[in-house]
């Protein structure tokens, strides 16, 4: 595959890259570039994290990176997942493996990496402690949103403050080249930027994907995130290894405005259906003109915002598509139940 070609994979539905050139000369000079994306195991999967994700590490690899995924165990700690307990929070990152494979992530390309490894020697720690150092309070505080919190929630509990240098700790650690997340996470990569120049260390390309809007709609991105999908409230999101039914009740009583903005059909269609399928039918009764054919996403969302698409058929083809696009999944757990029925066990209590 050229460069051209590479490059090209790997920003396909890109919201921002810092900078393009930058990652032009990582395919140009490296024949085995390395990414990373770090993930708290702090619940069950949802789509928005699932499907966006695994399908941008599948385009990495493609492009000829190693994924490093960093399953973010005291993160998750610190961030109060699973009230505190490490050892749930354990089997969760069990299960988000899982989650993984069952998305089609190839096994051979993808390192999967516990932060307690990488923090049990000293080298993580010190650069815990330069990086820290290398940075004011306040631009720490102003990070805390990449935990989905505000930076007041460090008033009542300081190990929040720890968090940024830990993420930013952990992309020099791993010794990527390119540090993925959504946007949600911009903060942390931007410190780890800035960072790298006051140290002299090698710096990130940094990329991110969007977020999804959650169901109930409301924005895509605010403070506190606020509108994204959430695995924390279940009506917001669908998840992964969700049955038909739930995909079904769940779309039919999604936010969908006769806009593009926060709409969450729309972002479906846009981000998880269109790169996995050349087109997009929409069954439609003969009394009202028939099936759609949509073979672009620009189109179908030209259609919906004239009002030549009606909600009801949109939420009808979102749910068939996912439905479809979901059943690996569900076949991939159906014979791999063991972490998911652990999962199964803790939720209701604990998370």
């Amino acid at each position: 595959m050229s460069i051209e070609k590479r490059l090209k994979r790997v920003l396909r539905d890109v919201e921002e890259v810092v900078t393009e050139e930058e990652l032009r000369k990582v395919l140009e000079d490296n024949s085995s570039p390395t990414a990373y994306i770090g993930i708290e195991p702090s619940g069950f999967m949802h789509i928005g994290q699932g499907m966006l994700t695994a399908r941008k590490v599948r385009d990495m690899q493609e492009a000829g990176f190693t994924v490093k995924i960093l399953l973010a165990d005291w993160h998750a700690y610190i961030n109060d997942k699973f009230g505190g307990s490490i050892e749930d929070i354990k089997i969760c990152g069990d299960y988000i493996r899982d989650c993984f494979i069952a998305l089609g992530v190839d096994k051979d390309k993808v390192e999967f990496v516990l932060a307690s490894e990488i923090m049990d020697n000293m080298d993580y720690w010190e650069r815990v402690l330069r990086v820290a150092k290398a940075n004011s309070v306040a631009r720490i505080r102003r990070s805390v949103d990449i935990m989905g919190r505000e930076a007041e929630d460090t008033d009542s509990d300081s190990s929040k403050l720890i968090y940024p240098s830990l993420q930013v700790t952990d992309i020099f650690e791993l010794g990527v080249d390119v540090a993925y997340a959504g946007m949600d996470q911009r903060r942390a990569h931007m410190l780890a930027r800035d960072t790298a120049d006051k140290l002299g260390w090698k710096k990130p390309v940094a990329i991110h994907t969007p977020i999804l809007t959650g169901l109930k709609g409301g924005g895509r991105m605010d403070s506190a995130h606020k509108g994204k999908m959430s695995k924390s409230d279940p009506d917001s999101c669908i998840f992964i290894h969700d049955t038909p039914e739930d995909i079904s009740r769940k779309v039919k009583g999604a936010f969908c405005p006769p806009s593009k903005e926060d709409n969450p059909m729309l972002d479906m269609c846009r981000y998880l259906i269109f790169p996995e399928t050349s087109e997009i039918n929409v069954p439609r009764d003969e009394k009202w003109g028939g099936p759609l054919l949509y073979k672009t996403y620009k189109e179908l969302e030209g259609a919906y915002i004239k009002g030549e698409l009606h909600p009801a058929d949109l939420k009808n083809a979102v749910n068939l598509y996912l439905t479809d696009l979901l059943k690996p999944v569900r076949q991939h757990f159906q014979q791999n139940p063991d972490n998911y029925g652990r999962m199964k066990e803790l939720i209701p209590t604990s998370l």
